[in-house]
């Protein structure tokens, strides 16, 4: 393990090598799902942290992946009528 200095702090650092392709792919969608870097999303995961332990969020974004896989992209209400329905607020 190596230690990197940031502002006088010892900070421990991790290297995974021969990390398996579908691991990081996985990894790097979560990843980008929470709007983490790798680097943190690594963490919550190590740490055991589930931000949606319910699974409701993993659900909705399932099934917003269905819909895009099968073509069905439809809005509702459309982006469009939620401006125009604040302009109107």
């Amino acid at each position: 393990m190596h230690s990197v200095y940031f502002w006088g702090l010892a900070m421990a650092s991790l290297q995974i090598r021969n990390l398996p392709e579908d691991v990081y792919e996985a990894l790097a969608l979560r990843a980008e799902r929470a709007s983490r870097s790798l680097a943190q999303q690594a963490l919550v995961e190590l740490k055991g942290g589930d931000s949606d332990p319910s699974g409701k969020r993993r659900r909705v974004l399932e099934s917003i992946r269905r819909d895009l896989a099968e073509g069905a992209v439809r809005l509702k209400p459309s982006p469009e009528s939620l401006v125009r329905a604040d302009r109107e607020r």
